[in-house]
């Protein structure tokens, strides 16, 4: 029986605090045929050299450079153009995984014959301290529920390149991974499939977008209007909606645990 491959996108600027500790959280896993595509959009620190020993390493660990500074979704793109995997997800290079991550969404995938699944995520602050909340993944989510608000942690995500081929993205400046989910589950026409288990830490900075309500607004709307391509008129409703849904129905999926 064949192993399946996976591909690893994970773009990559000034990236020299955390980017280590995120290439060990790959190095880690369990499930062993993955490639690691690093693309570096001109970082000027020392995001390079740091990367350099886990190049020579590890010849499944590999370096695309921006000639410019293109920013998330053309280093996304170039990463997912360049993939060679039977599945593709994504790791930004400030988050990490649990170790069991790639074999158990691998093996969920295989079970279920889903061609997107995600996860579970819990929360960590910028020193890697767990905040003691976890966000749940659903069960089930079809297309009109990830248009009313993205319940995909994109460290979390997976989908069936085999099946799905390229799905590349709208080069903007932020949530250009929300169009990915969108286009993936869209063009399966079957619902995402979320594993209750939590297998990845997303880092929480002091000034993420999450806490900037504006940005939350602004960057939001530009899914619905460019992203989407959505007139003006849906665009603002859809954003009314996104907004009830942000707030009132998706936060119940952040939920209390315990530190271990």
């Amino acid at each position: 029986m064949i192993t399946p491959s996976v591909s690893i996108i994970t773009p990559m600027f000034n990236s020299e605090v955390f980017i280590s500790e995120t290439i060990g959280s790959v190095i880690n896993q369990t499930y062993k045929n993955w490639e690691l595509l690093l693309i570096d959009d001109c970082s000027n620190d020392n995001t390079l050299k740091i990367i350099q020993p886990f190049l020579q390493a590890h010849s499944n660990i590999k370096l695309i450079k921006n000639q410019v500074n293109s920013g998330a979704a053309i280093s996304r793109n170039k990463g997912i153009q360049a993939a060679k995997g039977d599945y593709i997800t994504f790791l930004d290079a400030d988050d990490l995984w649990r170790p069991e991550k790639l074999k158990t969404q691998i093996t969920f995938i295989e079970k279920e014959n889903c061609d997107v699944c995600f996860c579970s995520y819990d929360l960590i602050n910028e020193k890697g301290d767990k905040l003691n909340k976890r966000v749940k993944a659903l069960e089930i989510l079809s297309y009109t529920k990830l248009l009313k608000s993205n319940y995909i942690g994109n460290l979390t995500g997976m989908y069936n390149a085999r099946v799905l081929g390229e799905i590349t993205t709208s080069n903007l400046r932020k949530r250009q991974d929300w169009l990915i989910w969108l286009a993936a589950i869209k063009k399966s026409g079957k619902p995402a499939r979320g594993i209750q288990e939590s297998l990845a830490y997303y880092r929480i900075h002091e000034n993420s977008m999450s806490s900037n309500k504006l940005s939350l607004v602004k960057h939001n709307y530009w899914v619905y209007k460019k992203g989407l391509r959505f007139s003006t008129v849906k665009s603002i409703f859809s954003m009314f909606v996104f907004l009830n849904e942000h707030f009132f129905v998706k936060s119940k999926q952040t939920i209390k645990v315990n530190k271990t």
